[in-house]
């Protein structure tokens, strides 16, 4: 540490030393730059010393300080170290397994495998394997967790080996929350404190998480973004996370919330209002008094739809509000003195005084405009008036009759099959808890329950929340009207929804289409449930009375829900809590000791997680007989130098897909069907169909993802003729003459020696940041993917496995180069590639002989990334750098 270039402060009695930000710019300067970028900006300062100049010259340039030079600004590239890195558990499998084939290959090339350990620490939250298998009963939530240890097992002890093998390797084991209500409750610090030194360094608690919803930590004045594991994985071992310096986006709220709208339906309003504006890869910042006067429940709704408007981060400035959430959650009055006077010191404390930023691009939203809304049934983020759900449903499905299917009554048109309270986006908000429950108590009163053909589950993201509502008598109210305690994790939220009731299923069997209505985060076709091709997002409240009503065509303005005992109609007014009784019940109930003991008991886990053994030792010792853990192909056979040509000749397209394609229909991860092709590889290796699992707790099994890659039902290929679309993605083989699903026909690609291309339309890769996307084209066979745009953590993740992320000329789209199944592609790419943009050229050859050309882009936002694509990706990199 360089003590020059610091700065000393004194709290409560202990002294600490910290990189000032007033060293590198003015105040003027400073006041100007928006705080994310500020937190950036210190980042650089204090590990990244000789990227500083051009850092701050960017920055300073976008205050209006901008050269007079005739050329252009080069791209800026900011290497950020973050402090501490946060895995779920379906990216942390995988990742443990590539650390351990790592290991496996520093070892074979000669190296010490002990030297790899994560150089910052790391944290994972096991939430994403657990499913409501069971509902509608006392037990569901222990019965649910009893079935996930059954089941996963297995990768449980994996993950107790990385324990014991990994240097700052800690978990929060299953069963106890999800991984940002986690880190917003318990782990966020705000200001870290770095104790390596004498006196201690202080500085902005900066972290990178693989989901893309990290980003609600940004509620709190946290700067954290979600990255693919690949990344994550080279952040562990200290690789800077290097991003293009950002353009902000500034947001500014004005007015408030009216009564009776909740934070879900802002939190749809924003992502509509975002996602038209377009800040895809741009960080957003909220100001203004609209800003300042919301609460940072409500600010949590929002910050955790970042990647559903397409933003890196949505950042609200540290302020009282903030200050106020730490003493609520518990932590230390001492640290939250230093957090206040740090944060101040560096002028990263937002108090109405301050100026505001200046931003590069400046989006406003009336509060006072939003009004109760859903969203669906396809997308986050087309939002639809509560009055307007049942034309959007009809638009999507035609009208539809009610059928009677083994239900006390008829099933009518819109007819719910799953009600969800679940993820993390609305569950950490106390308000909108309560209300549900409030609903529900007054909803069980009047005589009303749950329609009997939904299946209803409550997950929250944290025991906080049982705890609350159990302490202010709503959660026995809420078990009254079906919604039962399913577990704590993301479950429905994720498509980890488990089966539909039988009486469902048989209907969806005779063709009904139903829907679900959950508080999650999204909802394209199938991810809730392969069975439900239709979804809406909705406040917690309102999944209660959808699940009363049995129906998303009901209309709430004019139709009551049911009638109570004694015959008289029952409206949604009639339950809807007032914002003052639940402001009341959340003062009274949401208490510092609720949140502190929590936090107490956190790594804990249950008596089956303290039960668990593991193996020892640096090296994993792979079973080659397991079907959930093996051995990374890609991390075998390396040779002791990187490639030295990234192009080829006679390719082929294998997929011409359309717009949207997202991880989802890339790498699926809900339920693996007995009859898919995972399914059957599973069942001849002795796994019994209730136990094939989901896909994403399979992701440390290459053989059984590549099998369900491209395998949604909503895969088209646009190489083939109408007349054969499939079930899923279907692909020419090798010899071109058999039509094949896709795994099959790749695999008889990659026996000839044949590289391959996919080509796509816009937001290709969209939706989780699913590393497993990119390994199952890598692992395919696929050297480049050519589209209109890509998502930002997938095309990262590309790189990652050392597949081109190309894309088409400006303007231009893959229907304008008629691409043909016959047609021999080449690629030329330059053999210096540089940092920004990077024409590849592709030759297309038609069966007669015909050769037309056209210039694609290769972005690459850092000189690392340049790296990975040499050595074939970034795990490859990281071993031939083990060597030296």
């Amino acid at each position: 540490m360089d003590i020059a270039r610091t700065a000393e402060l004194v709290v409560g009695g202990r002294t600490y030393r910290y990189f000032p930000l007033a060293g590198l710019a003015s105040e003027q300067e400073l006041a100007a730059m928006p705080y994310a970028v500020r937190v950036l900006l210190e980042n650089v300062a204090r590990r990244a010393p000789d990227a500083l100049p051009a850092v701050l010259r960017r920055a300073r340039e976008r205050t209006g300080q901008r050269s007079t030079a005739q050329d252009p600004t080069p791209q800026c590239e900011v290497p950020v170290h973050p402090n501490r890195v946060m895995l779920h558990d379906t990216t942390c499998l995988p990742a443990l397994a590539d650390f351990a084939g790592m290991r496996d290959g520093v070892a074979e090339l000669g190296g010490d495998p002990a030297r790899l350990q994560p150089a910052i620490p790391v944290d994972l939250t096991v939430d994403h394997s657990v499913i409501a298998e069971e509902y509608g009963t006392a037990s569901a939530a222990r019965n649910n967790l009893l079935i996930d240890f059954r089941r996963n097992r297995e990768r449980y002890e994996f993950i107790k080996w990385a324990e014991s093998s990994l240097a700052d390797f800690r978990v929060v084991p299953p069963g106890t929350g999800i991984i940002h209500q986690v880190n917003m409750e318990s782990l966020a610090r705000v200001v870290w404190t770095d104790t390596r030194g004498t006196p201690p360094v202080l500085h902005p608690d900066l972290l990178v998480a693989t989901d893309s919803h990290t980003p609600m930590i940004n509620s709190i004045g946290v700067v954290g973004w979600g990255v693919g594991g690949l990344q994550a994985q080279a952040a562990m071992l200290g690789e800077p996370v290097v991003i293009p310096f950002p353009t902000v986006v500034g947001v500014r709220l004005r007015g408030r919330l009216r009564r009776g709208v909740t934070a879900t339906d802002l939190a749809l309003t924003a992502t509509e209002v975002l996602r038209a504006h377009g800040v895809i890869d741009k960080f957003v910042e909220f100001f203004g008094e609209g800003a300042t006067a919301l609460g940072w429940a409500d600010r949590a709704a929002v910050a955790n739809m970042a990647p559903e408007y397409g933003a890196t981060c949505a950042f609200f400035p540290f302020d009282d509000n903030a200050l106020d959430y730490l003493a609520l959650t518990g932590r230390e009055p001492a640290h939250r003195d230093v957090v206040a006077e740090y944060l101040r010191a560096q002028g990263l404390y937002r108090t109405r005084a301050e100026p505001d930023p200046d931003y590069d691009e400046v989006v406003t939203l009336d509060l006072d405009a939003v009004e109760p809304s859903l969203a669906g049934p396809r997308l986050p983020h087309e939002r639809v008036r509560l009055s307007e759900v049942p034309s959007t449903f009809r638009a999507a499905v035609g009208e539809q009759a009610a059928t009677a299917g083994g239900f006390d009554e008829p099933v009518p048109a819109g007819g719910i099959a799953i009600a969800s309270i679940t993820s993390c986006t609305n569950t950490a908000n106390p308000t909108l808890m309560v209300q549900a429950g409030l609903l529900a108590r007054r909803a069980l009163e009047r005589g009303l329950r749950a329609k009997s053909w939904v299946k209803t589950s409550l997950s929250p993201g944290s025991r906080v929340v049982s705890d609350y509502l159990d302490a202010a008598g709503l959660l026995a109210p809420l078990a009254g009207t079906g919604f039962h305690l399913a577990g704590f994790g993301c479950m429905t939220c994720i498509g980890n929804s488990g089966p539909l009731h039988p009486g469902m299923d048989e209907l969806v069997e005779r063709g009904f289409v139903p829907t679900a209505v959950l508080s999650g985060n999204r909802n394209f076709a199938g991810r809730v449930n392969p069975k439900v091709p239709l979804a809406y997002l909705a406040s917690p409240p309102l999944v209660v009375a959808y699940a009363l009503a049995g129906s998303v065509l009901h209309d709430f303005t004019t139709t009551p829900i049911g009638r109570d005992r004694t015959g008289a109609p029952v409206h949604l007014a009639d339950l809807w809590p007032s914002d003052d009784e639940v402001r009341q019940v959340v003062a009274d109930h949401v208490r510092p000791e609720l949140f502190q003991a929590n936090t107490g008991r956190l790594r804990e886990g249950t008596e089956h997680w303290r039960a668990l053994s593991a193996p020892s030792g640096t090296r994993f010792p792979w079973d080659e007989g397991s079907t959930y853990i093996r051995r990374p192909p890609y991390l075998t056979g390396l040779a002791r130098t990187p490639r030295t040509e990234l192009g080829f000749r006679r390719g082929r397209v294998l997929l011409w897909l359309g717009d949207d394609v997202t991880t989802d229909h890339i790498s699926p991860a809900g339920a693996i069907p007995a009859d898919s092709a995972a399914g059957r590889y599973l069942r001849d290796r002795g796994t019994q169909p209730h136990d094939l699992n989901q896909y994403a707790t399979r992701r440390s099994n290459h053989e059984v993802m590549l099998r369900g890659a491209f395998t949604n039902r909503a895969v088209v290929n646009r190489l083939l003729p109408t007349a054969e679309p499939g079930l899923g993605g279907r692909a020419h083989d090798a010899s071109g003459e058999r039509v094949l699903p896709v795994h099959d026909a790749a695999m008889s690609c990659r026996e000839a020696g044949i590289p391959l291309v996919i080509v796509a339309g816009r937001n290709y890769g969209a939706g989780s940041s699913r590393d497993w996307a990119a390994k199952a084209q890598a692992l395919l066979g696929v050297r480049a993917v050519v589209a209109e745009n890509f998502e930002r953590i997938h095309r990262s993740n590309l790189i990652g496995m050392g597949v081109l992320p190309l894309l088409f000329a400006p303007g231009e789209s893959a229907d304008d180069h008629g691409f043909r199944a016959d047609d021999e592609i080449a690629l030329s790419v330059p053999r210096r590639l540089v940092v920004g943009h990077n024409d590849v050229t592709m030759t297309v050859t038609g069966q007669d002989g015909a050769q037309r050309s056209l210039t694609t882009r290769l972005r690459l936002d850092s000189r690392s990334e340049l790296d990975y694509l040499h050595h074939g990706g970034t795990l490859p990199y990281v071993v031939r750098g083990a060597l030296t």
